[in-house]
């Protein structure tokens, strides 16, 4: 191990391996179409620097056993949800829509067992 003393760095500069210690890659969010479906599944998350390598890393981490037709990454700070503790204001105005509910349709005699 060398001394600060020897250091190719001066002391204003950091070595590469201590920059890529400080920063952190970015959050993808990795969702994998399957191929007997019709829409991508949320697989997992992983860290990468980029949506190239995040893609490739996703390739090599979830889809192994080639289970998947189609990968899709997306940032996680990119991506708006809503949290559990809005889900009263956030669905209950539906529940005063009965024309959303199958119940405020006529069935015609004509459609049978349905």
């Amino acid at each position: 191990m060398s001394s600060p003393e020897s250091s190719p760095y001066k002391d204003s500069e950091a070595s590469p391996h201590e920059e890529t210690r400080k920063t952190e890659w970015p959050l993808w969010e990795v969702f994998i179409r399957g191929q007997h479906g019709l829409s991508h599944r949320h697989v997992g998350s992983l860290h990468a620097p980029d949506a190239e390598m995040a893609i490739k890393n996703a390739r090599d981490v979830y889809t192994r056993r080639n289970e998947g037709v189609s990968i899709w990454v997306v940032e996680a700070v990119h991506i708006a949800a809503s949290s559990p503790e809005e889900k009263g204001s956030l669905y209950e105005p539906s529940n005063d829509k009965v024309y959303r509910h199958p119940t405020f349709f006529d069935i015609p005699d004509e459609v049978g067992a349905m």
